[in-house]
Order: C-alpha cells, then structure tokens, then sequence
C-alpha cells in the first residue's frame, strides 16, 4: 500500500492523500501542494517530507500550531497511525494496511482429560436439517415433532437479536426448554487453536455462582474435526472418568456440538449434567447439533457487529478535536518536554493540578505518543461513580455476584487489555478500592466481583487528582503505598493564571473552535475585552475560558467580542490602567460600596453581611477576592503587621 494521508475531520474529510516522494507543502494558499481552504491554516503551515527512515513534519512558524497526536510540535519523527492535526482538519498517517482485528475474549475452566465418546456425527447427518426425510418419516405426536417445534421457535429468535450477550443467553434457554443439561457454555473461536475469544457459560439454575467447567479435549476434538460429541456416561468413561473435576461435580453427560459457518468451525457449544437420571443421548446431540447449525452464522454476524462497535467509538474518540493542548509559554513547553519523555515509557503517571487545567488532555497525548496509541484509551471518573457501582465499573462481576447480575460483564479495567486507563479525581476513591487498585499496580491482575480466579491484566495507569494528595496521606483518607505506587512520575498541571501569555492564542483558539461547532463565523476580540480575559485569575482554568468564549459569540451583539460581552466575574476584575468603560469602573466602585457598608453593618459577620445583600456567602467571597477588597478589609494593625 503507498503512504497516504487518511483525512476523518475538515475540509478534507473522508478523503485520501497519497504522500510523494517530494516534500509535501500544506496550507491554505493554493501553490501548495496540499492546499486546504481553511481560515484557521496560514497560508504555508506545514511540510511533510520523506526519507530513507520515512516521514518526518515540521511546523512553518504557523498562526495556530502543528498538533502530532495531541501535542504541539515544531518538528517530529511521524509513525505509522500518528494522528496530525491543523486547524480544523485531522489526519491519519497510513503506511501498511491494519492488523485483522481481535475480539475480546473471555473466561472459562478447562479440563486437560482424555475422551472416549460415545457417539459422533457429521452435519451431513443431522436429522433436523433433513426436513425432507422428517416430513416423510415423522409420526404423529413423536419427540421430533416437539425437537422440531423448539427449533422453529430458536430460529425465529436468533436472527431478530444483534446483541451478542443477548443472543447466547437466549439459545442457552431455548436449548435448557430441551436439553437436561444442568451447565451451558458457548465458546467462539478466532484463529483455530481452541484459546476462545469470547465466551458465555452459565447455570441452569441462574443463582448458581459456581464457573462452568468446560473440558479442553472435547472442546478441541470438536474444532479439529468439525463433529458433535456425545459423552453419555462419563463414569463409564476410560477417558473422562480420570479426570478429577469431572469426578468432583459428579458429571454423567455431556455434549459438545461444533458452530460451524460456511467458512471455518467458528465456536461450539458445551453442555454438561451431573443428575444420573438425565443422561444426555443421540437425540439430544442431534438436537443441539441443529441449533449450532442454525445459530453459528448468527454469533459470528452478531461478533462482528460488536467489533465493530467497539472499534467505531475507538476512532471517534481518537479522532476528537478536543484533545489537543494549546500553549507557547515556559510554563507549557516544559509540560511537552514531560510528556515526550515519558510517553514511551509504561510507567505510571501521576497528574495534578487545579480543574480544569487539562490533566485528560495531557493524558491523552501521553497514550497517543506511546507504543500502546492502538488499544483502548478508557477514562473512568472516580468522583462521577457511587462506590457501590464503581467496583463492579472497575473490575467487572460474574453471573449471579449479586441480584440482578444475570450475565458476565468485563469491567473497564479488563476492557483496556493493551491499553491506557485514565483514573480522573483518584483522591476520591473508597479505601476499599484503594487496596483492590493496590493489588492491581502490584500483581497486575483482578478478580471480577463474585470471580474465584485471577485474570492478568496489561495495562498503563495514568492517576490525576485535584487534591493534595500527600497531606490525604497524612490525614489518613489515602493509603502511602498506593500513593508511592502512583507518583512513579508526577507532573502538576499549571493553572490558567500562572500562564497569562497563554491566554490570547487560547482565546483565539476557542474563537475559531467554537465558532465551527456553533455554525458561526469567528469574531474579532477587542483590546478591551483580551485584557479582561489577561488580567482576570480563571479558578476554572481553560475550562471556564472555553465556555466564557462560547458565551461571548452566542450572545455578542456585534461582529466585535466586547467587555460587555463576557461574563460578569471576568468584569469584576480591575483593567490595567484603568482602561475599562466608565460603566464597569463606576459599577466596579459601587460594589466596593455596598460590600464595604454590609461588613459595617453586619460588625464584619460574612454571613450576615451576605443574607443582607442577598448573596450566598461564598458568591461574597468571591467578589472581595476579585474586588481586591481582601487587604482593606483586614484590621489596621493586622495591615501594618502584614506589610512589615
């Protein structure tokens, strides 16, 4: 496959680029050789050029930046599936076709025993797919006018189901109504070699927590040889009667058909019964046999359908715009200097800072520059769960852990195998997780809710924390050795105000985003307004500016972005110089008045002098931070004392 440039978002999208053997010059001017009408691109952006060891970009000194994975850059080394983006429009960079992908796999007990069965059969000679021998040798009222009713009823059933977890429940059922099977598994192979990709067992009896033991031998006699099996007395076995499970759960039967489409043997179904008097026989496997013919293309559909899934919101959100940090200042280049040395690496990391200053973003492009950038990227919210539910999130449960439990679920930890998990706001996490995650870092391993058996894990854990979390240690809320496990690599996120010089290219920045996302046309800024946004603290840090901008070009009132447009805590904030309307410097001192006057009132009681001028008291705070009133408000020999 020739190189190509893969455009998901712009001017561009959906289309494909090939790469020459040339430098490629890209902007907006049309004497580029990649010319994109985009008023966000300068006219010479960037250069993509090619050499003996591939691809490399540099930005040309552009208006808005050269973003590779989420991080700005002025010259970079470019991979196979690095993500670039440049104004509005991202691309992929594509130089080999995609690996055939895996679907997740599952969990199940296996037997390593020898099997004597005692029947066989070939698909060729299952009864029920022969409807024309049944029609002609059916009696009336027989077993196989029953068989043949459940398996109408199966066929009906499976393919109206897309659902993957659905659609094996269900067969499982229908195959119970029949079958005097006491445990049920469907295992769905992916590659031939009996390590089954995905999995669903359960009980009979739905409130059994007890995992379904499968018997590895059957299970591949019936991949290899694409035959159904019949172990009708297991005890009688030469074979099966040796292996020690099976003697433990006092297994009788069990069954195994092969799910078997037109193109390979995809999977099979296990049964198996521990009740002497419900010995499976040769018209139970040519039942089961059936229903695996009828259902296999239905798994395998409903398979795909799932990867699919899964896949498309994997490129969605590796393809989102908002995962990008923006920024020139000292503050910031030392965050890129971080983030390109420890990218590569799988160590932990551990973010901190304010809300809203970009802990996501900057763990993002920590999964992005990292050889992990094609797994999964899963974020989970500690603070945004309740405990009770944050376990099950987490770990996942097993059939039947708890009420309600009907089926397996995969908890996000296990769904990130290969990947990056992101813990947002870790300092809010219950003890009791605290150890779980503990043992995670430790043994990389968990145990689903209700689980028996430890499941390895490969993952990398990135932490982010809005608090203190060494003074939690000394308070007793955080465990140490979790803490030390996490700060293998600590980076503190600044906040918007240690980094003012920022703030005019994220301004500009969020004009241009927001502007597109709203179906707008992008406006000026004047001086007056970028020095309210420059001069004021932003105790939501980039976050609040995005959303003050957004507000700015929804309810401006002209093509120009003034002070009056902005929000009124950016406005309590003195202008430098005193540039600002008589309006706001009059409106400014006539707050200054009435705060002043209810402290006065109230014998400087903050709560009263809030209930008096019908604020809620920390509004009231506030507006004294922002005032600048906090010093004037301080007792004189206190001042004194504050100024020597």
């Amino acid at each position: 496959m020739a190189p190509r440039l893969l455009a998901i978002s712009g001017p561009l999208k959906d289309s494909s680029v090939p790469l020459p053997d040339c430098a490629l010059h890209v902007g907006r001017d049309p004497a580029n050789l990649l010319s994109i009408k985009d008023p966000s691109l300068s006219r010479r952006h960037c250069i993509l050029t090619r050499d003996a060891e591939g691809f490399s970009i540099r930005d040309l000194d552009s208006r808005n930046g050269t973003f590779v994975n989420g991080v700005a850059v002025q010259e970079m080394r470019l991979a196979h599936g690095s993500q670039i983006s440049i104004g509005d429009s991202v691309f992929i960079l594509l130089l080999r076709d995609e690996d055939d992908p895996t679907p997740d796999s599952g969990q199940v007990e296996y037997d390593e025993g020898q099997a004597q069965a005692t029947e066989q059969i070939r698909p060729q000679d299952i009864l029920y797919l022969n409807q024309e021998q049944v029609l002609r040798e059916l009696p009336a009222g027989s077993r196989i006018a029953r068989n043949l009713n459940a398996l109408l009823k199966i066929s009906r059933v499976v393919h109206s189901i897309r659902d993957l977890d659905e659609l094996q429940r269900q067969i499982l059922d229908l195959i119970f109504e029949v079958v005097p099977a006491a445990r049920g598994a469907i295992l769905l192979d992916d590659n031939g070699d009996g390590s089954f990709a995905s999995v669903y067992a359960r009980h009979r009896v739905v409130q059994s927590t007890q995992p379904v033991r499968v018997s590895r031998t059957i299970t591949r006699q019936v991949l290899e040889r694409g035959v159904a099996i019949l172990g009708a007395d297991v005890p009688s076995s030469a074979g099966l009667a040796k292996v020690g499970s099976l003697v433990d759960l006092q297994i009788c039967s069990l069954l195994c058909a092969p799910l078997a489409t037109s193109q390979k043997v995809a999977g099979c179904i296990y049964l198996d019964t521990s009740h002497a008097g419900s010995r499976f026989d040769e018209d139970h496997l040519q039942f089961v046999a059936a229903v695996a013919g009828i259902c296999a293309q239905a798994l395998e559909n409903a398979r795909q359908v799932r990867w699919l899934e899964q896949e498309n919101l994997r490129l969605a959100t590796e393809a989102n715009l908002e995962h990008n940090l923006v920024g020139d200042s000292a503050p910031m280049r030392k965050i890129y200097q971080f983030l390109a040395r420890v990218a590569p690496t799988d160590s932990t990391v551990l973010l901190q800072g304010e809300s809203g200053t970009g802990k996501e973003l900057a763990a993002r492009a920590i999964h992005r520059n990292s050889l992990r950038f094609r797994k999964p990227f899963v974020a989970i919210n500690c603070a945004a769960i309740p405990a009770e539910l944050l376990e099950t999130e987490l770990f996942g449960h097993e059939s039947g852990a708890y009420t309600g439990a009907t089926h397996q679920k995969r908890g996000r930890l296990e769904i990130a195998g290969g990947g990056t998990v992101f813990l947002d706001e870790i300092g809010e996490l219950a003890p009791e997780l605290q150890v779980k995650l503990l043992r995670v870092l430790q043994e990389r391993e968990i145990e689903r809710l209700g689980g028996l058996h430890p499941i390895s894990i490969d993952i990398r854990l990135i932490a982010a924390t809005n608090k203190n979390l060494q003074e939690a240690v000394e308070s007793g809320t955080f465990r140490r050795d979790l803490f030390y496990r996490l700060n293998v690599l600590s980076l503190v996120m600044p906040p918007l105000r240690q980094r003012r010089e920022d703030i005019p290219t994220l301004v500009q920045y969020f004009l241009e985003k927001c502007a597109a996302q709203i179906n707008m046309r992008p406006k000026a800024i004047s001086p007056e307004a970028m020095d309210c946004l420059v001069n004021y603290d932003w105790p939501g840090n980039v976050r609040e500016l995005e959303n003050a901008i957004e507000r700015a070009l929804v309810l401006g009132s002209s093509e120009l972005i003034r002070p009056e447009d902005l929000p009124e805590s950016v406005l309590e904030k003195a202008l430098p110089g005193n540039r600002g309307s008589q309006y706001h410097s009059e409106v400014r001192e006539l707050k200054k008045q009435l705060i002043v006057r209810a402290l006065e009132r109230s014998g400087r009681n903050y709560t009263e002098a809030a209930r008096m001028l019908g604020l809620h008291v920390n509004y009231l705070h506030r507006l004294i931070r922002g005032l600048e009133l906090k010093d004037s408000l301080r007792p004189a020999d206190a001042r004194r004392k504050r100024q020597a």
